[in-house]
């Protein structure tokens, strides 16, 4: 029995989860207005060499700057979630709406979240964009975690089901993913629901390790003997 609590207890533990931290580079294109008159050519020649002006003399330092800013944390903080949280914020804030800045909300939400502070975490990550789908689902899943460390538990059924959505069936992910929400589940004691997630994984992702030595059959009879069945 005491092994069974045991068991129980190491499953539902939410623990930070590792984040693909390469983000595709973002296109960026000029649409220029073909359509303006002869008349108004003079002044198109002008704003678009203000445009090119701004990009070439303005945008891009910011731009080096920020990956600059960066990779200055990546090296000085390397170790200290502490001294990382501080400083990633702070280039998030800073660079706001570029690659880095954005680069930089995810990493300062997994120290952020590393640290305890699971609200802060919790607000950075939604700060985050990427297109990349397995990324955005691991950054689901650790907002996730942030939300069932502060018990706010449909909000990180929410969150959960939205990194399912977003795993397109990764079997690495998308298991975890229903993993957790099985987790949360039973926190509330919906079994039923609970169960449902164990036999998705146990249909859909046969070769899923559970990473304790412990197989889906038991979780998926544990639920059962919970609902009487």
């Amino acid at each position: 029995m005491a092994s069974d609590n045991k068991n129980q207890q190491q499953t539902e533990e939410t623990t930070i989860d590792t984040l693909d931290r390469n983000l595709q580079e973002m296109g960026r294109q000029v649409a220029v207005n073909k359509t303006a008159l002869y008349v108004a050519f003079g002044a198109i020649i002008v704003i678009a060499a203000a445009t090119l002006g701004y990009i070439y003399f303005l945008r891009n330092p910011k731009i080096e700057k920020s990956y600059e800013a960066y990779n200055k944390v990546e090296t000085v903080a390397m170790g200290n979630d502490s001294l990382a949280a501080a400083q990633y914020k702070q280039v998030a804030d800073q660079y706001s709406g570029t690659d880095a800045g954005n680069l930089a909300a995810l990493s300062a939400a997994e120290a952020l979240y590393n640290t305890g502070k699971y609200e802060e975490a919790a607000k950075y990550l939604k700060d985050f964009k990427t297109k990349d789908e397995v990324l955005a689902a691991n950054a689901e899943i650790l907002l996730g975690d942030c939300y069932v460390n502060i018990k706010k538990y449909d909000l990180a059924l929410e969150a959960f089901t939205t990194a399912v959505r977003k795993g397109e069936g990764n079997p690495q992910i998308v298991p975890r993913a229903l993993l957790k929400k099985a987790v949360v589940y039973d926190a509330q004691k919906k079994y039923a629901d609970a169960l449902e997630c164990y036999n998705i994984i146990k249909r859909d992702f046969p070769k899923f390790q559970l990473g304790n030595g412990i197989s889906i059959d038991s979780y998926i009879e544990r639920e059962q003997a919970r609902l009487g069945k």
